[in-house]
């Protein structure tokens, strides 16, 4: 081999390594990420925290149905997502054929919060009656124990193939759907709307829409709507027995209809996604999450020292 092929073939090695080199670190670029729609909230909190200690950094963060969602990480269209869910076999061992181990990472319990108007004068319901309600069996809101309002219940959602229809389903193992009067409209805030201006509505949210007290937002979206508490036994005897999605009961799993968060990530070097995840998993990112309302994996643990005088 004469020294032109060689230095051809050494400059081909430069350059092939220097257009694979990551064009991002945990401190500064730019990546797409995506997370389920009833998530934004918290998401949005999260990383504009993080670009505002990092101010080098930026996220394309796309909002989809959670499945769209996944997807998008699958096909590598973002490089990372927050979920309700981790992977399934299936999407594990496609990532596996192109030699990608998903990092899986927890980073806080949310819930799904029952949301009415305020015309409903009783804000308590139980798991059975729930139960009943998804299988068909309550279909009329004067079905419901101390029900206040009379009228067909129509469940309303943020989407077809949205985290919040899917765990309600699930949760009370429901295949078929097409005698539940169910009502998608295309995102969460649309869900609150919609049931502030309709008294027969019942509406299923992500907690944070609603936990953050100090968001002008959250207090707004709040306005002239009842969460509903919710008990597991079957025949409560008293008030004490419901509980509403606050974060103790969260954190203390004492509200039925509570859900973890993840984030998934297919990230191969130390970059921004994997910067992002370190910065939740440390004290910071747990006392982010506890301000939104909801439950961090990771509680920021807070010391006092009491002196002795």
């Amino acid at each position: 081999m004469n020294v032109f092929v060689r230095k051809a073939i050494w400059v081909g090695l430069v350059l092939l390594g220097a257009c694979s080199k990551p064009s991002d670190t945990p401190s500064r670029g730019e990546i797409t990420i995506t997370a389920d729609e009833s998530l934004q909230p918290v998401v949005d909190m999260l990383t504009s925290a993080y670009e505002g200690v990092n101010p080098n950094t930026n996220f394309n963060t796309v909002y989809k149905p959670e499945q769209e969602a996944i997807s998008m990480m699958l096909r590598d269209s973002a490089r990372l997502v927050f979920s309700t869910r981790q992977l399934n076999e299936r999407e594990v061992a496609a990532l596996n054929q192109e030699k990608i181990k998903v990092q899986t990472q927890f980073i806080a319990t949310d819930g799904i919060a029952l949301i009415v108007s305020q015309t409903h004068k009783d804000s308590l319901v139980t798991m059975a009656e729930l139960g009943d309600i998804f299988k068909g069996k309550i279909t009329r809101w004067e079905q419901l124990q101390g029900a206040s309002l009379t009228g067909p219940i129509i469940l309303v959602f943020d989407n077809n193939n949205s985290s919040n229809l899917t765990y309600m389903l699930k949760r009370f193992n429901v295949t078929d759907v097409s005698k539940l009067k169910i009502f998608t409209v295309n995102s969460n805030k649309q869900v609150i709307d919609y049931v502030r201006k309709n008294p027969v509505a019942l509406g299923f949210i992500g907690v944070n829409w609603i936990s953050d007290g100090d968001v002008p937002l959250t207090a707004e979206l709040s306005k002239d709507l009842r969460v509903l508490g919710v008990s597991e036994k079957p025949n409560p005897t008293s008030v004490e027995e419901y509980y509403q999605p606050f974060q103790r009961n969260l954190g203390l799993e004492l509200y039925p209809l509570r859900r973890k968060i993840y984030i998934l990530s297919r990230e191969a070097h130390s970059g921004l996604g994997g910067g992002l995840m370190t910065y939740i998993a440390r004290d910071v990112g747990g006392l982010l999450i506890e301000k939104s309302g909801i439950w961090p994996a990771e509680p920021y643990n807070r010391e006092v020292y009491l002196e002795k005088r």
